[in-house]
């Protein structure tokens, strides 16, 4: 049986970091994954957002953010540069829905896959409702 492939946003992917509202349920996702039962596709710059995000949490030292710098990596998500038709795909889809190009690129590359993308972000759910599920959905 083929695993799941799934794209998730870095509001999904904080939650493993910070204990927030729905953090159990992206922590399921991530469990998930690394149990092989889900693929993770997602563009390059989640892993910007994700410690922008933990950055100004204020919770992290540097030397605990440099850590999960490493975490990160060691996950191994299947990675997505933007390229040609992504990039166009993610520039029409921001300025048609006005959302920011970082949103964008999640929406416009599980269109591309042909899944789901996995978000906190409720505008994002609201306003893709056939690409974005709430995270809190994931069972």
């Amino acid at each position: 049986m083929e695993r799941q492939e799934i794209v998730v946003d870095a509001s999904v992917v904080v939650k493993w970091f910070l204990i927030e509202e729905f953090s159990s349920e992206a922590l399921r996702l991530r469990n998930d994954y690394v149990r092989g039962i889900i693929t993770i596709a997602t563009p390059s710059l989640l892993e910007y957002e994700v410690l922008n995000a933990l950055r100004y949490s204020g919770v992290y030292t540097i030397e605990e953010l440099k850590e999960i710098c490493t975490a990160l990596n060691k996950y191994g998500f299947k990675i997505y540069e933007l390229e040609d038709r992504l990039k166009k795909d993610i520039v029409e889809i921001a300025q048609k829905n006005g959302i920011t190009i970082y949103d964008a690129s999640y929406i416009a590359l599980a269109k591309q896959l042909n899944t789901i993308l996995y978000t906190a972000d409720m505008v994002l759910v609201k306003k893709f409702p056939e690409t974005a599920v709430h995270i809190k959905q994931y069972k």
